[in-house]
């Protein structure tokens, strides 16, 4: 039974893509659908149909999911292939990871592939850092644990700042735990995640779920450490969050709902993009725009522009809360 509805699946998801509103996926929400198959089923035959398929969403989610099936034998060419099929028409997935991956399968690609290959990599900028990944999959490397806020972390002093970093990155390992290659919030409170880094400008690709057993399911993404693009369990009427996930939640002034409901089935994956530049945001949820360059306000001082740069941070409460794919491009 399990294989007859893996097969009918894949039958669907090979469908032309035209769109959430015809009832057919969309790219975006493909990747996610097909990597659920090859993540549950044993049969190889099944998941190299899955892998073959997901050559034709041209994400860069499908790009970077590709890449980790390569250690297994039976589908290292298939995962080459769909790896190399999108690149041949997404030049602008170059960065440094991706050239290495690229060079890392060109034994696995055809002669023709292979000289196509090759000329890819001479002609990409050989500077573009590109996508880097921000979460390994196996531990918090790369992440801190959350200070007050951007203004008030400004007033400390140097060492004031030290102590306060190293309490709040204890309470973040007690909140913050990487499970089956996958970020996962545990607290009770609202102790964000946060990047080592700071961020200006740039694009941000993450995937999200909330637990569908949970206690009012509630999570976001700051960007550049105020609150920031929400994320919601759509069932919860009584709080409004029949809008829908990916809006900017805490805006006054500019536009604080999505303009569509994009949102997944509880409990399953949802995947965003998010476009920062100066004051704007733009939020593509599973692969629909849902918010258009508007203006992010500063929620900690609504007298000033949001900060010029600051930390990407990753924000739940209420419920476990699930992040994965967590990319991030400098503009």
């Amino acid at each position: 039974m399990k294989s007859k509805l893996i097969i009918s699946v894949l039958l669907l998801l090979a469908a032309p893509f035209t769109g959430r509103a015809t009832g057919y996926l969309t790219p975006e929400n493909q990747t996610i659908y097909l990597r659920h198959i090859i993540e549950q089923t044993s049969d190889m035959k099944q998941r190299e149909a899955a892998l073959k398929l997901m050559a034709t969403t041209g994400t860069y989610q499908a790009l970077t999911f590709a890449t980790t099936q390569l250690k297994y034998e039976p589908l290292a060419y298939t995962a080459a292939q769909t790896i190399w099929t999108i690149l041949a028409v997404h030049p602008e997935y170059n960065g440094t990871e991706t050239r290495q991956t690229l060079q890392s399968i060109l034994p696995l690609l055809k002669l023709s592939q292979r000289n196509e290959a090759k000329a890819w990599l001479k002609a990409a900028d050989k500077n573009e850092e590109g996508f880097v990944c921000l979460f390994n999959g196996k531990d918090l490397e790369g992440w801190k644990g959350l200070v007050e806020n951007p203004i008030k972390r400004a007033k400390m002093s140097s060492e004031e700042l030290a102590q306060a970093q190293a309490k709040a990155d204890e309470l973040m390992k007690k909140d913050w735990i990487v499970e089956n290659g996958e970020l996962v919030y545990i607290g009770h409170g609202w102790d964000n995640l946060c990047t080592v880094k700071d961020y200006a400008d740039f694009e941000l690709l993450v995937d999200w779920r909330l637990d569908p057993n949970g206690n009012e399911p509630d999570a976001g993404v700051y960007l550049r450490g105020a609150p920031q693009v929400q994320i919601w369990d759509i069932r919860r009427t009584n709080v409004g969050a029949q809008v829908g996930s990916g809006g900017l939640y805490n805006n006054q002034k500019n536009p604080s709902t999505p303009t569509s409901v994009e949102d997944n089935k509880l409990g399953e994956w949802n995947t965003f993009r998010i476009i920062m530049k100066g004051e704007k945001v733009t939020v593509f949820l599973n692969g629909v725009k849902v918010v258009d360059d508007v203006v992010l306000e500063n929620y900690w001082d609504r007298k000033l522009p949001i900060f010029p740069k600051e930390q990407i941070e990753m924000q739940a409460h209420g419920s476990r809360c699930y992040f994965r794919n967590i990319y991030v491009k400098e503009l």
